[in-house]
């Protein structure tokens, strides 16, 4: 189909304590439940089969015929936690400072995602005309989609210094060259390569690579320095609408879910009496931004069928 750890950190263990916790509260009380309910009893406690499918339901999409040995491993996995939490419950650790912050924190976030779940849940299906429109206004990610092999140099650099690297790289013969010159300027920088896909690359970057030679070199530059890219080979690989359409549901979906948070989060900020005191008193600042690939997957809906949905849900975010 066409598809849009035992180290974990105290705060998710925390979490943990406090869901687990309150499921096994709540099954101690309820006598009434059927044998066919529990899945496992450890020390008296109660492990049921709801737990179970919710654990599954959250890992999503596991294979009908792995359905059974997955729940077994979640099984294993609940009753090594039941264990912990029943140790944890006797050392009375629930009571201690940084597990009762840990819990805190943990229920103010389930709490701000159960509204902004509510909210979201207002965001209706794509209707056909939405996808179609979709489809047809974006021919680089469907009709006329390309795979493309792309070498890139990462480079943080200043902005006095980037007429210097224009200069460069419009001289340069491959990228071996301006590597070389990075490396005689002290200018630090990343290489990689790999072939993307249309939908792989960010929305604003797609239309310069597309129109790219094979062999030529391009300078793009970034929040944090810039980035240069040879286009080393591409080839045609078209989507067609009806291929495409469970992908570009999928995407638009996500993206009405996500003006809709950010639309209550506008109203709910606007209509709170909020005050920064003490050292945040003065205007707060904009939120730091970071240097990334620039041909890192974060603005389409995946157009590929070996694609993963993470890729969509790094578009929903690159339009944000």
């Amino acid at each position: 189909m066409f598809c849009i750890d035992p180290r974990m950190p105290f705060a998710a263990t925390a979490t943990i304590v406090m869901v687990l916790a309150l499921t096994a509260c709540s099954g101690k009380d309820d006598k009434t439940k059927s044998a066919t309910q529990v899945a496992a009893k450890v020390n008296g406690g109660e492990i049921s089969v709801h737990q179970i499918n919710d654990v599954l339901a959250r890992a999503g999409n596991v294979p009908a015929d792995q359905a059974r040995q997955a729940s077994g491993k979640v099984l294993e996995g609940l009753i090594g936690q039941e264990l912990l939490l029943q140790e944890a419950m006797e050392k009375k650790l629930d009571r201690t400072a940084p597990v009762v912050q840990a819990i805190e924190a943990a229920k103010r976030e389930i709490l701000a995602r159960a509204y902004v779940d509510s909210v979201t849940a207002q965001a209706g299906k794509p209707d056909a005309a939405e996808v179609h429109g979709y489809y047809a206004s974006n021919p680089l990610l469907f009709s006329a989609r390309r795979i493309y092999n792309i070498n890139e140099l990462g480079v943080a650099i200043a902005a006095d210094k980037m007429p210097a690297l224009q200069e460069r790289v419009d001289r340069a013969k491959s990228l071996n060259d301006v590597a070389a010159w990075l490396k005689e300027q002290n200018i630090p920088f990343n290489a990689g390569s790999g072939a993307k896909g249309a939908e792989q690359l960010p929305l604003n970057l797609l239309p310069i690579v597309a129109e790219m030679r094979d062999g030529q070199i391009r300078l793009v530059t970034m929040p944090g320095g810039a980035a240069v890219l040879q286009l080393i080979a591409s080839r045609d690989q078209p989507v067609d609408e009806q291929t495409a359409r469970p992908a570009i549901e999928q995407f638009l979906a996500n993206k009405k879910k996500s003006e809709l948070a950010e639309t209550e989060m506008k109203r709910l900020r606007a209509a709170a009496k909020i005050e920064y005191l003490g050292e945040f008193a003065a205007s707060p600042g904009a939120p730091a931004t970071s240097a990334q690939p620039a041909t890192q997957p974060d603005a389409a809906p995946v157009a590929s069928k070996d694609a993963s949905a993470a890729h969509m849900e790094k578009g929903v975010r690159g339009l944000k």
